[in-house]
Order: structure tokens, then C-alpha cells, then sequence
């Protein structure tokens, strides 16, 4: 059973966050050891966030589904983010799970990974501080493909679906530039894939 939700730390609100945004970065992937207890709540009560605006607006600039959109456009997502605190081992989201809020990882640190039949959990990447997960639960409707747990306690500035949607219904011009934003952000991964896949193809034969 999940604890009940206790109001925030107001102390570790008011530390300045101060960290460069980074890329997720891939660990090897054995199993890990034995999990800690789930919790499948954060511990504190989700509330507004208490970053300064235009440090939100720096981070939410550095992710790729948003780089391209205008500093006007990246104040109001920020102004849409919540945070939240998980303590250590809390689930955050499982795989298979609808996702409907994207992460920005505060402080502490979250693992990304998946159940193997037979082997246990297998660590596919640990994200720390800056790095960012999720963000494409705000346009697609799949199911999330792996498992985050907190590896650390940590504090997340999260950003709901159900909220950028009721944005992005009464901005329309966000809309568009979000959606062309999407379209050149899948572009780039799938030629990413297609050149790994080419790299792979061309090595194996010698």
C-alpha cells in the first residue's frame, strides 16, 4: 500500500538548482541487484514548481521535442510543471503503462529499465540530474517501452499531457509549431537508426 501523500519539503524547495541539461547516459546491461520497496506514488503532495521561470524555460529549450520553439512558447509549458519527490526504488511508471507526463530530473537520479523473463530487472540506462525522459508521452498515445524507478531519491519537474493539451487547444500557433518541432524530431531519430542500422550492416561483413 502506498504511504499517504505528505505535504512538500519547503526547505529543499527553496535550494537553487543549478546543473547542465545532458543526454541519458547507457549503462551495461546486466541485471541488477534486488529491488528496493515500490512505492507507485511520489511522497509529497504534486505542486507548482519552485524553479525560477526562466531556468525552466533553459531546460524545457534543451530537450529536442522543444529547441526549436520561441522563448514565449517554452514560458508557458514551463508554466504548466509540477514537481515531485520519489524516494529510493519508487516507481515512477512501468512498462506498458499510458504515459501522460513527461520528466525533468531536479536532483537525485532515476534508472531506466526492463523486466527479463528468467533474468530479473536488466538496467538499460541510469539519468541523472539535467537529463530529461518521457517528453514523448506528450504527443503519442503509446505505452511507455520500459520501466523508471527512482536510483536515487530524487526531485522531478514534470509536465502533465492533460495540461499541454489544454494548451496547446487554446494556442493553436503553439500547436503547429510543436507538431512540425515532433515531425523534425522523429526525422532525425529515424535517420540516427537508419545509419547505425547502415554502420552494422557494412561492419558485419568483415
Amino acid at each position: 500500500m502506498t504511504d499517504k501523500p505528505t505535504a512538500p519539503n519547503s526547505a529543499a524547495s527553496d535550494d537553487e538548482v543549478d546543473f547542465e541539461l545532458t543526454e541519458a547516459s547507457g549503462v551495461s546491461g546486466a541485471p541488477v541487484g534486488p529491488a528496493s520497496p515500490v512505492h507507485s506514488e511520489p511522497t509529497s503532495t504534486p505542486a507548482r514548481s519552485t524553479i525560477p521561470p526562466e531556468k525552466a524555460v533553459e531546460l524545457l529549450s534543451k530537450i529536442s521535442l522543444f529547441s526549436a520553439l520561441q522563448p514565449s512558447y517554452l514560458r508557458r509549458i514551463a508554466n504548466l510543471g509540477i514537481e515531485e519527490d520519489y524516494p529510493l526504488g519508487a516507481m515512477i511508471f512501468k512498462e506498458g503503462a499510458q504515459g501522460d507526463k513527461m520528466y525533468l530530473i531536479l536532483s537525485g537520479a532515476v534508472r531506466i529499465s526492463r523486466t527479463v523473463p528468467g533474468m530479473g530487472e536488466e538496467a538499460l540506462a541510469v539519468l541523472r540530474a539535467g537529463t530529461h525522459f518521457g517528453e514523448m508521452a506528450l504527443i503519442d498515445d503509446f505505452p511507455r517501452s520500459a520501466d523508471a524507478r527512482a536510483h536515487e531519491a530524487c526531485r522531478l519537474f514534470v509536465v502533465r499531457k492533460e495540461d499541454m493539451e489544454d494548451l496547446l487547444f487554446v494556442d493553436r500557433d503553439l500547436a503547429y509549431d510543436l507538431l512540425w518541432s515532433f515531425v523534425r524530431t522523429l526525422s532525425s531519430r529515424l535517420r540516427e537508426t537508419n545509419d547505425k542500422m547502415t554502420f552494422m550492416a557494412v561492419t558485419s561483413k568483415f
